[in-house]
């Protein structure tokens, strides 16, 4: 399945799921002075850009160390991507991330796992490994999701106040359901491409 910045940047979106993460974002965030959380959201969504861009130029060297086709990381990457997009439809609003009183997070749980989680780290070497000739179009399309990702974590509370739980649940599922649909073709692809070349 080729992607356009487009659709690879909605990819993103749908896998960080930034959405989906708020009712996570919300009680760490609150626990950070009001005068650091501009710094820590900007701090904690470079430390995942890193992350997955080191994921996306090192793909196609990791795949020959690890004697991995394309295809099998397709169809790997198309379950894990299915089992993120079940756990959307079928979450409910569970407990935080363990942060010691006190602190503020610097790593664990923002930038990694929630925002460069398994899911993400598939996704984007992916992208890479698929698409090499296109590895700027998708760092632009890793940024502006990241972009993204940051602005939400900066208005988190603001958010959940303007649209209510109500709606951010609604989004996370329908959200689920799109990236459902995404991780099937990525599977059917997968399987296409091993067993008629």
């Amino acid at each position: 399945m080729d992607h356009s910045f487009l659709s690879a940047l909605i990819l993103l979106l749908l896998v960080l799921d930034p959405l989906g993460s708020l009712p996570v974002f919300i009680p760490i965030m609150r626990d950070v002075a009001p005068a650091r959380r501009a710094r820590v959201a900007l701090r904690e969504v470079s430390i995942a850009f890193l992350v997955l861009f080191a994921f996306m130029i090192v793909g196609d060297a990791f795949l020959r160390l690890m004697h991995l086709s394309e295809r099998s990381l397709e169809v790997a990457g198309g379950v894990i991507l299915l089992m993120v997009a079940i756990r959307m439809i079928f979450s409910v609003e569970g407990g935080v991330y363990g942060v010691p009183p006190g602190r503020e997070p610097l790593i664990f749980p923002l930038a990694i796992p929630l925002l460069a989680g398994p899911s993400a780290m598939a996704t984007v070497l992916l992208l890479a490994s698929r698409q090499p000739q296109q590895l700027g179009t998708w760092i632009g399309a890793l940024a502006v999701a990241m972009g993204v990702s940051g602005a939400v974590l900066l208005l988190c509370d603001h958010i959940r106040r303007w649209v209510g739980d109500s709606v951010v649940a609604a989004t996370e599922k329908l959200m689920g359901l799109v990236l459902t649909a995404i991780a099937v073709e990525m599977i059917l692809a997968g399987l296409k491409r091993y067993f008629l070349g």
